[in-house]
């Protein structure tokens, strides 16, 4: 128990360290309400169990998530803790739970996460100091806040100093405490061992000992409250607040815009203001740990892009300019600090950065909204883009393809198109790959064929399809997106198209998730649920395997961007002889390259991305690449053509494996 003066001293601490801690949180809440609405509602229930059971964290790096865990058990149960030990000052003997049994448990739990915490501060020094973990690291070439090489060993040393002699000032106290009441102890092993060495001190020795280990450790809680704000640490704050406010809809959906507003005056992304509220959470919500840029196809093959400088570039210049911030000043251009030109244009929106985060940020998302003022605002992209542009505006389709050329695949087979079959059941959407690329077009070639032998009742759009505008859309040219949706859903909508089965992923994203914001609401599936419905269902009979060994490539935005796994693996499992897998698949699949808009544009960085893939693909042995996108089927081709013997290993789309081992 404290003594008058100590008591005094504590209430004064305790009033100066919640007003410093009090105006930093302040701040923080008036720069994040700066931010755009964006209408998110909170899933409070979903987010707290998915932090307390640290879902999110161990889904990588299992053994640095353990240790994590340690330290942020240890933080729930140090919340009742120190709740204690400031009350016992105060009130003689008091014990959170009295003297029920409950409370020698709690001792027990104490006792066992006071040394966990320990082990796990040890840990995470020793990966950052002395073995200087790489994966904490960035490349040369990315751009870095100039506060961020110093800043970040400097506040996580003092992150970790202030949890390693908080926790072990506590567990020695305990164990001065126990030496001096001579109490067994029995639920507390180490604090039990710690009064066993100390047994031989004075009472007053132990009596100063207890003090002292009292001060220091709920002292520096009440030094380290007013710098909370501005550490990595108060990413246990805002963690759970983000994971609350993340995206619940497919993690690549970008919301329309009001393009015909005259009132409104920024669209896109260039300051920080311009974020919605949601995204200015990201860089407080960041806990540094780089997972983001470790799957990042872009940073992985030496381009300037690192998602999570991104966000830590944001932060540190929240934390240099907070005051100004949150008073209502003007921040710096984001291309002034967080990224360069290089990084805003290699992104190929593949989602992985977004998918790994064990909080839930949108690093995609605001590299999309950084282009889409790029784009919008400063007429300012890479100039390989034109192209693309141009094709979509006055052409439909980023190929520069005539209407009269669309049907072209489809030479030799008997295709109606909507005029010709307009009691349809399913409409066949070809896209702009299929209908212009040579390669591609054996894939809808091989579509039909299976569609006529499971007697499928459809037609296709013909000289009436158009781009679907996603290329434009992920390159920031909302206007050519939002010309071609509406004109789009306006044709969709005049032949009363019910179902469509597309065989991109960029397609089926694009009608499913996004067309329903411009009046176009349709039964959509990638080609490989279809196909799997019709296998499922008997209407195609496979008698016998081929003899492949395959590995399928999961397209990005069929799996990441839209949870469709089994459908392609069911398909090879009824077609070929075996099926095997790449050590990034599914969820942790590479991406190929060309999303993004990256298929029609000019790469930079060290390695090619779809050469890495490529060579996942070859060290597996086998002789088939399937793939289920016709974007990922270019990039893999060329790939194979780069590594691969001539002749050695074939690249197929699920359609053309399908129809081989029906004709066989």
């Amino acid at each position: 128990m404290l003594t008058t003066v100590e008591r005094v001293l504590f209430l004064v601490a305790l009033l100066a360290s919640g007003y410093g801690t009090y105006r930093g949180f302040s701040r923080i809440f008036q720069a994040v309400a700066r931010g755009q609405e964006d209408g998110r509602k909170p899933h409070w229930g979903p987010a707290l169990l998915a932090v307390l059971a640290q879902i999110p964290v161990f889904r990588a790096r299992r053994w640095t998530s353990l240790f994590h865990a340690f330290i942020f058990f240890g933080f729930l149960i140090y919340g009742l803790v120190n709740l204690q030990d400031a009350l016992a000052g105060y009130v003689a003997g008091f014990q959170i739970f009295g003297t029920t049994p409950l409370q020698a448990l709690f001792a027990g739990i104490t006792d066992l996460f006071s040394v966990l915490v320990l082990v796990g501060i040890v840990y995470f020094v020793l990966r950052r100091y002395v073995f200087q973990d790489p994966r904490l690291r960035f490349s040369d070439r990315v751009r870095l806040h100039p506060a961020v090489p110093r800043g970040i060993p400097k506040d996580s040393l003092i992150v970790a100093a202030f949890i390693f002699f908080h926790v072990g000032f506590r567990l020695f106290g305990r164990g001065a405490e126990l030496a001096l009441t001579g109490e067994p102890g029995t639920t507390e092993p180490f604090a039990t061992a710690l009064a066993s060495m100390l047994s031989g001190l004075s009472p007053t020795t132990l009596t100063v000992l207890v003090h002292v280990s009292w001060w220091m450790a709920l002292g520096l809680i009440l030094a380290f409250f007013p710098y909370f704000p501005y550490s990595k640490h108060i990413h246990l704050f805002f963690a759970p607040v983000k994971w609350a406010y993340r995206l619940d809809a497919p993690m690549n959906r970008i919301p329309p815009m009001n393009l015909e507003d005259e009132s409104v005056e920024q669209f896109g992304v260039a300051r920080l203001e311009h974020l919605p509220r949601s995204q200015l959470l990201d860089p407080y919500a960041c806990i540094m740990c780089n997972r983001c840029q470790e799957v990042c196809p872009a940073y992985t093959t030496g381009k300037s892009l690192s998602p999570s400088a991104l966000i830590i570039n944001m932060r540190y210049e929240l934390n240099k300019t907070l005051s100004d911030f949150a008073s209502g000043a003007e921040s710096r251009p984001l291309l002034s600090f967080a990224l360069d030109d290089e990084a805003l244009w290699s992104c190929t929106t593949c989602g992985a950065c977004m998918e790994i985060c064990p909080v839930g940020n949108e690093q995609m998302q605001i590299l999309l909204g950084l282009r889409q003022d790029r784009v919008l605002m400063e007429s300012d992209f890479p100039t390989e883009l034109n192209t693309m542009f141009t094709g979509i505006e006055r052409m439909a389709n980023p190929w520069n393809l005539h209407a009269s050329e669309r049907m072209k695949w489809a030479e030799g087979l008997e295709v109606p198109t909507v005029r010709d079959n307009p009691d349809f059941d399913v409409l066949l959407w070809v896209g702009c790959a299929a209908a212009s690329d040579d390669r591609a077009k054996k894939i809808a070639r091989s579509v039909v064929k299976v569609f006529q032998a499971a007697g499928v009742n459809f037609a296709v759009l013909g000289e009436e399809e158009k781009c679907t505008g996603d290329p434009a859309r992920r390159a920031g040219n909302e206007y050519f997106f939002q010309m071609r949706a509406m004109e789009n859903v306006e044709i969709l909508n005049s032949h009363n198209v019910k179902r469509i089965v597309t065989l991109c992923p960029h397609c089926y994203n694009t009608l499913k998730n996004e067309y329903p914001d411009f009046g176009g609401h349709y039964e959509v599936y990638h080609h490989s649920q279809f196909l799997e419905d019709l296998l499922k269902s008997g209407k195609l009979r496979i008698k016998k395997p081929q003899e492949h060994k395959a590995v399928f490539h999961d397209p990005c935005y069929l799996g990441r961007h839209n949870n469709e796994y089994e459908a392609p693996r069911f398909i090879l499992q009824n077609t070929v002889k075996e099926l095997t897998e790449m050590p990034r698949s599914r969820n942790r699949s590479f991406c190929c390259g060309a999303g993004g808009a990256q298929m029609f544009k000019e790469e930079a960085g060290d390695q090619k991305i779809n050469l890495v893939r490529t060579r996942e693909a070859l060290q597996t042995g086998a002789d088939t690449i399937v793939t289920g996108c016709p974007f990922c089927m270019r990039m893999l081709t060329d790939g194979v053509n780069a590594e691969a013997p001539e002749g050695q290993v074939a690249v197929k789309d699920l359609a053309e494996v399908l129809a081989e081992a029906l004709d066989a």
